[in-house]
This record gives structure tokens, sequence and C-alpha cells, in this order.
């Protein structure tokens, strides 16, 4: 068994939509009926029109190649980042770095890339 699909909730498609593709850059997979698809690495990322009452009881996580750039891009296109990059985890001489943000429905993400110590 595997993770295919993630599927949020969001109040107003249109403006989820610009925000996954515009902001977070993610390529649109495809749409259907009511859900809109995103190519989020091995797992597709849907939307769809709807509450989003439980947004903040899960968190997304994106690995990134490079921390500290993806966390100056997503800043330069408008993501308010509620925390700076730090580590969050060690394994040896590097360290699991984070950072997290929301999406405009409050869903929450971070970004998280490892980063070899000095």
């Amino acid at each position: 068994m595997r993770v295919a699909h993630v599927i949020l909730s969001v109040s107003d498609l249109e403006s989820a939509r610009a925000f996954y593709a515009d902001v977070l850059g993610l390529p649109q997979h495809g749409e259907s009926g009511a859900f809109v698809f995103f190519d989020a690495g091995s797992v597709v990322l849907a939307i769809r029109p709807g509450p989003a009452a439980a947004a903040a009881a899960t968190e997304i996580v994106f690995a990134v190649d490079d921390i500290d750039e993806a966390y100056r891009l997503l800043t330069e296109r408008g993501v308010e980042f509620r925390t700076a990059p730090r580590p969050v985890m060690n394994e040896g001489t590097r360290d699991l770095v984070a950072a997290d943000f929301a999406d405009p429905d409050g869903h929450v993400f971070s970004i998280t890339g490892w980063v070899e110590r000095s």
C-alpha cells in the first residue's frame, strides 16, 4: 500500500489553484469535475471546493534539495512562513532543516532539506 493522492478542501478553487501553481510552483497535472490535480513528486496533490475546518490537524511536507533557496524563493513569491528554517532532526554530520507555512485556507505545509553541519 502507498499514498497516491492527498486531497484538500479549499474555500475558493481559483485562488487555491493560483497559490499551488504560481506561488508553490506545482505543475497542474489535470482536472476532473470539481478536482484540480497537481504533480507533487511521488504523490498527486488534489484540491476541491469545500470546508477546510480541520486544516490545522494535517501537515504536508515537501522535500527540497536546497532549503535556503526554497525558503528564499517562496518568501519572494509571498509565502509567509510561521517558522524560519531550523534543525528538526540530526543524522551524523547533517541536520534535517524545516520551515513551515500555511496556505490561504490554513492547511499547514513544511519544506525540509538536509544540511551538512560545519
